[in-house]
């Protein structure tokens, strides 16, 4: 019990403190697009980090991460560490971008304002005209910062099954609506479960497959082909 309070709080103090980086950036008039998302991603990943570092966990990558950019990451999705392992792996890889959520996150009453202060993009599925606005914002920050990447859960949302979810049409129109490359990220790891039991006295070790840039064929045909070099390789046999 008093485990996963420490753990909470240590998140949640540090989340605030953070917030009041993003702050900085998010609304100063003075910093364009590009030196902001730059700025926004390297609190987001240094937060990352810090809590990373506090619950003893280390991410292992198996593959490559492209030098190039403009990609959308697709990434399965079981837990709030879900966030944290991928923008460990983009602050070695010194990515910028931004992460595609539901408006309901954005909403949330404890860690809403960090989603919104903190440079990621709100879609809400069910209305059309915030549809076209996420679109347009979308084309807009791409048109003017060259160095952008777009972060993804293509099942749509927390996937408690072993096996992943069919993928919603979401990413997939907005790589080809934004001629953007996907790559397929697998995280190997059940991490409500690592989650929960965190913090670890002994190094805990995260496996994450990036694959290849997918190329003729759709995103979740090109997302089964990483899987099948992983434990759940059986899911997709």
């Amino acid at each position: 019990m008093l485990k996963n309070i420490g753990k909470f709080m240590f998140m949640i103090e540090l989340g605030f403190k953070y917030i009041g980086k993003f702050e900085k950036t998010f609304f100063d008039p003075l910093t364009t697009l590009k030196p902001a998302y730059k700025q926004l991603s390297i609190d987001r990943q240094n937060y990352s980090n810090n809590v990373l570092d506090f619950l003893n966990i280390e991410v292992e990558v198996i593959g490559e991460v492209p030098k190039k950019d403009k990609i959308l990451y697709a990434i399965n999705h079981r837990s709030l560490l879900d966030i944290l392992v991928m923008e460990n792996i983009f602050s070695k890889y010194e990515k910028s971008g931004t992460w595609i959520a539901k408006q309901d996150l954005f909403d949330h009453w404890l860690y809403g304002k960090f989603f919104r202060a903190s440079g990621c993009m709100s879609v809400d599925l069910n209305n059309g005209k915030g549809l076209l606005t996420f679109f347009k914002k979308m084309k807009k920050t791409l048109a003017r910062v060259d160095n952008f990447n777009i972060y993804i859960f293509p099942e749509g949302e927390r996937n408690k099954e072993v096996c992943i979810k069919k993928f919603q049409s979401g990413a997939e129109k907005i790589a080809k609506s934004n001629k953007l490359d996907m790559v397929p990220v697998f995280i190997d790891e059940t991490l409500e479960t690592v989650f929960k039991n965190a913090p670890f006295k002994e190094k805990k070790v995260v496996k994450v497959y990036i694959g290849d840039i997918i190329e003729g064929t759709d995103l979740e045909t090109g997302y089964k082909e990483v899987m099948k070099n992983t434990s759940k390789a059986w899911c997709v046999s």
